[in-house]
């Protein structure tokens, strides 16, 4: 993973961003962030365009009401964008009690993918903890509701909600596999309490094993909430991640070099 396939979930800056969006988007590409995953865009699409474009950003990824939106709204915006993957952020800890509801939020995310596909993007789904939390027949609800999805709906797993739900991150993208595309990758404690988030890899996380066990999908950096400095924690955050993605490909050239 090279310096430019990390991204950032815009909500991390979400108050900065309400304040002055050029100005914001333009700290986040000086921190090295070439890429970022946008919320609440649909409105904004068009000061997106140009204000991407400005601070030569790419919005990859975005997160959308999908199953309660008029949905052409929202690709119209996403293509605009340049956006390829809109993704549904949550649905209510409600609707994961039991299968009917797993398989019922399934069977409305595989009608909207059916839609995106028409337009040449994709749909996904970002979990929170209380998809983990729910235990049905043995097994959480996030994974039966991966069993129901089409394979044209790809998963974000948000891995802090996952440890807060109890729930080993790694393992947890390890049995999911190729489905996943995105991390939310975070750090802290792995409680409720947002403003406990820390900057990655100052936190308890495992965060070499979570990245490890996905190589395939996008790291996405945010933080919910934070005490300090937000702009210093991603700044920390990039370069965390920058070291770690370092050590491991000098790990993969010394055993390369072993083998050879």
């Amino acid at each position: 993973m090279s310096r430019s396939e990390l991204s950032v979930q815009l909500y991390t800056v979400r108050t900065a961003l309400a304040e002055d969006l050029p100005g914001t988007l333009a700290r986040i590409a000086g921190l090295g962030f070439r890429d970022v995953e946008l919320f609440d865009f649909v409105d904004q699409a068009q000061e997106y365009v140009a204000q991407l474009a400005a601070c030569g950003l790419r919005a990859p990824s975005g997160h959308a009401s999908l199953l309660d939106e008029e949905t052409s709204r929202v690709f119209d915006a996403a293509e605009a964008i340049g956006m390829r993957t809109v993704i549904q952020s949550m649905v209510a800890a409600d609707q994961w009690a039991d299968v009917a509801g797993v398989r019922a939020t399934a069977t409305a995310l595989n009608a909207v993918a059916a839609e995106a596909a028409d337009r040449g993007l994709q749909v996904g789904y970002h979990n929170h903890w209380w998809e983990l939390q729910s235990i049905i027949g043995g097994v959480n609800a996030l994974e039966r509701f991966a069993g129901y999805l089409d394979d044209a709906v790809v998963l974000e797993v948000d891995t802090y909600w996952a440890q807060t739900g109890g729930v080993d991150p790694a393992a947890l993208l390890r049995r999911l596999g190729d489905r996943v595309r995105f991390l939310h990758v975070k750090d802290g404690p792995a409680t409720l309490d947002v403003r406990e988030q820390v900057a990655v890899g100052a936190g308890s996380l495992d965060v070499a094993a979570i990245i490890g066990a996905a190589p395939q999908a996008q790291r996405v950096v945010e933080l919910d909430d934070f005490a300090g400095d937000v702009f210093e924690a991603l700044r920390d955050s990039v370069a965390y991640l920058t070291e770690q993605t370092e050590q491991t490909e000098q790990t993969e050239q010394t055993e390369q070099s072993v083998t050879a």
